[in-house]
């Protein structure tokens, strides 16, 4: 589940109907005379099947001595303890207290997804949104085994490669937890109204991705996150500039690292791209 709170900042993935079966998804690097630092965008699910792995992406993470994630996943214990805590009210009932038509279109979902209509009441509405945006993926067959940081860590491991995360879980659900009451209900809303359409929405960004076609990447993703300007500057925008920081202080140690965040950070003006050219940095798209 917890692969499932990323994607409400990346909205980046793919239905079994009509995603590609190979992609050449988009790689950049950052050097100097004694640095590389590879730049990966992932997905993270993806249907099974889905050959990504290979050519360039490949070459660069064989060639890093470190792999460095988003985070380095918890055990299961502690990411339940952290989602008890942040995203569930122990006492009165929270996204129970929606306006009656949203709560009547909740309900009805949960219903329709086989889950008793109360099943989300104690939940904040970040959580619920996130819950909510697993549901047609499961119809859809996507699992977090596939995903791109379940593969690379699997192959980091075993290649003995030291993995690294830029963030801890609890910092992660902490982003969603800080979002102000307004925000949080307006991302649960426009989840709602969107699955309907998310079929389609999916079937785009994963197209986009698979084509390394960074620029059509962003625009699918802007037009998303536009809709909430603080959701945006939380999950996007802030945690951009904090992974450039992290990627220029990097560049002052010797060694090859390979870098995997969700795409959504690397398309845009707003990107961990823009913002380390705007530092001065040289950034190179491979082929």
């Amino acid at each position: 589940m917890f692969r499932a709170l990323l994607l409400a900042a990346l909205f980046l993935l793919g239905s079994c109907g009509t995603a590609p079966r190979e992609a050449k998804p988009a790689l950049w690097a950052v050097r100097d005379g004694d640095t590389t630092v590879y730049l990966f965008g992932t997905v993270h699910l993806l249907p099974a099947g889905l050959r990504w792995f290979e050519g360039p992406v490949r070459t660069a993470f064989d060639a890093s001595d470190t792999l460095v994630l988003e985070l380095v996943m918890p055990p299961q214990a502690e990411t339940q303890a952290l989602l008890d805590t942040l995203g569930r009210t122990p006492g009165d009932p929270t996204v129970a207290t929606l306006p009656a038509p949203e709560h009547a279109r909740l309900t009805d979902t949960l219903r329709q997804a086989g889950l008793p209509p109360q099943a989300l009441d104690r939940d904040e509405p970040w959580l619920a949104a996130l819950t909510l945006s697993l549901l047609p993926l499961q119809k859809l067959g996507y699992d977090d085994a596939n995903g791109a940081e379940t593969v690379l860590q699997a192959a980091a491991t075993k290649a003995g490669k030291q993995v690294k995360g830029l963030e801890t879980a609890a910092q992660q659900f902490g982003y969603f937890d800080h979002l102000s009451a307004p925000a949080q209900t307006r991302l649960l809303t426009e989840t709602l109204n969107g699955l309907p359409r998310s079929g389609t929405q999916i079937d785009a960004m994963i197209t986009a991705w698979s084509k390394g076609d960074a620029d059509a990447l962003a625009q699918l993703l802007n037009a998303d996150l536009a809709k909430n300007p603080e959701l945006r500057a939380t999950l996007l925008v802030q945690r951009n500039r904090n992974w450039a920081d992290w990627i220029a202080a990097r560049m002052h140690t010797p060694g090859t690292v390979f870098v995997a965040v969700g795409a959504g950070h690397l398309a845009g003006g707003d990107s961990v791209l823009a913002m380390l050219g705007q530092a001065g940095l040289k950034v190179e798209r491979l082929q």
